[in-house]
């Protein structure tokens, strides 16, 4: 099963094999203020399937220079650390902030860097993560730009201790958002977590054999809370 701010006042069912939590709240750089919560339910998960009991999962965005956007980067250069950037450099043009590859790489990194740094989350080094891909937060219509902002929530997962990350999103989400994927990049043969919609779990279990999203195998398949759980998402082990 996985919850996140939208359960803070639901309750949660025991017995759970294993649990996701959302470390963001409402936008992706906000906190879940019920994550502590949440992790502690989590942690008491039964087991019983090859998944970690515990994983958590963060929220992509690409906001580019939307004048809403609270940060954008002008440099390669992010609270006092300058990641190794494959896009080039980032920077301003006339005074101007630019929507670029090397920007929007920073701007991930920033995501990623925050979400294991500042969030609340102890031993990052513990969990499995997961990138939440989908149409309803900030993206460009630039597969290319979000590829990069990707790409750069990885390394700065990665710079905050996360050892092993994988990508969550539906097929069609995926395509609009991400494009197509080399096998230059880190988004490459990472592992999926697939979102089903309403279904059961004998789809949801037929579902482990589709076509992965880059290169990766599936993972987990999740089902949507409409089917048979209230309002908590269930999810099927592929392993």
């Amino acid at each position: 099963m996985d919850v996140s701010y939208p359960q803070c006042d639901a309750p949660l069912p025991a017995n759970e094999a294993f649990a996701i939590v959302g470390v963001n709240g409402e936008y992706p750089n906000e906190d879940n203020e019920c994550l502590v919560q949440e992790l502690a339910w989590a942690a008491r998960s039964a087991g019983g399937s090859a998944q970690p009991k515990t994983q958590l999962y963060v929220t992509f965005a690409n906001p580019g220079l939307d004048p809403r956007a609270k940060f954008w980067p002008t440099s390669n250069t992010y609270k006092g650390i300058t990641p190794s950037n494959r896009f080039g450099k980032c920077g301003t043009k006339g005074g101007k902030k630019q929507l670029t590859l090397a920007c929007s790489f920073v701007y991930g990194y920033s995501l990623g860097y925050d979400d294991v740094t500042i969030r609340g989350i102890e031993r990052p080094a513990a969990y499995r993560w997961w990138i939440d891909v989908e149409l309803n937060f900030s993206h460009q219509s630039a597969t290319s730009q979000n590829r990069a902002a990707l790409e750069g929530m990885i390394a700065g997962l990665k710079a905050g201790g996360v050892r092993t990350i994988g990508i969550y999103s539906t097929p069609s989400q995926w395509k609009t958002i991400a494009g197509s994927v080399g096998k230059d990049s880190i988004l490459y043969g990472r592992s999926n977590w697939i979102a089903l919609g309403r279904s059961t779990i004998t789809k949801a279990r037929q579902a482990c054999s589709s076509t992965p999203l880059s290169g990766g195998k599936i993972a987990m398949v999740q089902i949507e809370a409409a089917y048979g759980s209230g309002t908590i998402d269930r999810d099927v082990s592929c392993t």
